[in-house]
């Protein structure tokens, strides 16, 4: 049963990551968001309950990129898909909230919206590269998918909540989500090398940057809110493009 722990957790992931793609697809995003952090959740705590229960194993190392696929894979592509979708739609209300239609996909479907699945292209892509390199065990190589999909679920959590026009235009914009979306594929596969948060100890001398990037991480979500996500994943990417340099 010890063994099933891991495992369990991580059909967890790939459940609530399901339940997403089916609210992403009816437009649900609030709820669909919800589902996506639950499954990250559930992806994390599944890789530490293996290393302490010392279960480790080939077919946990498959499931785990299985359900990675669909909870942040499939996910983040639907969600692009649908905010491209949007912009061609030119559904902006006068107040500045914003509205989605059904959206259903026809021989007239236009192309522009396609090009979001190429998030879930390059995530396949990715998890696939990751399951064969043995180096990333202490680090990552590229942006790690579920940091991904925070990036892409953030834009219409901060469409709904933050609901202010200037940013409302710049996240409606189709040339602004074409860029993010090429961006993300390259960063998911690019050989930036970027700190894990994983602990070997809890001391703060060997930690030092993963936890001042946590309390720089809370204090940007209480000032920001859902608008602070982006930014976080962008310091992500400065501090261990700095820890690199430093470390040579």
């Amino acid at each position: 049963m010890k063994k099933q722990i891991p495992n369990a957790l991580t059909l967890l992931n790939l459940f609530c990551g399901s339940i997403a793609v089916i609210l992403a697809v009816n437009n649900n995003f609030v709820t669909a968001a919800l589902f996506v952090f639950l499954g990250i959740f559930f992806d994390f705590f599944d890789g530490f309950a293996a290393r302490k229960l010392n279960v480790q194993s080939e077919l946990g190392l498959q499931l785990d990129s299985l359900a990675d696929m669909v909870t942040s894979g499939l996910v983040p592509g639907i969600v692009m898909f649908k905010l491209l979708s949007l912009t061609l739609e030119n559904e902006i209300v006068t107040e500045g909230t914003w509205v989605s239609n059904n959206l259903d996909f026809h021989l007239n479907q236009p192309l522009l919206p396609l090009l979001g699945l190429l998030i879930t292209l390059a995530s396949a892509y990715r998890l696939a590269k990751f399951n064969l390199d043995e180096d990333q065990q202490t680090y990552f190589k590229g942006l790690p998918t579920p940091a991904n999909t925070l990036l892409i679920i953030s834009l219409p959590l901060i469409l709904e909540f933050q609901n202010n026009n200037a940013i409302n235009s710049i996240i409606l914009n189709p040339w602004f989500l074409v860029i993010l979306t090429l961006v993300s594929c390259y960063l998911l596969n690019s050989s930036i090398k970027l700190f894990a948060l994983k602990f070997k100890n809890y001391s703060f001398k060997d930690n030092s940057i993963r936890y001042i990037f946590i309390l720089l991480c809370v204090v940007l979500l209480i000032v920001l809110k859902f608008a602070a996500i982006p930014l976080i994943i962008l310091l992500y990417i400065i501090m261990s493009v700095l820890d690199n340099l430093t470390t040579k």
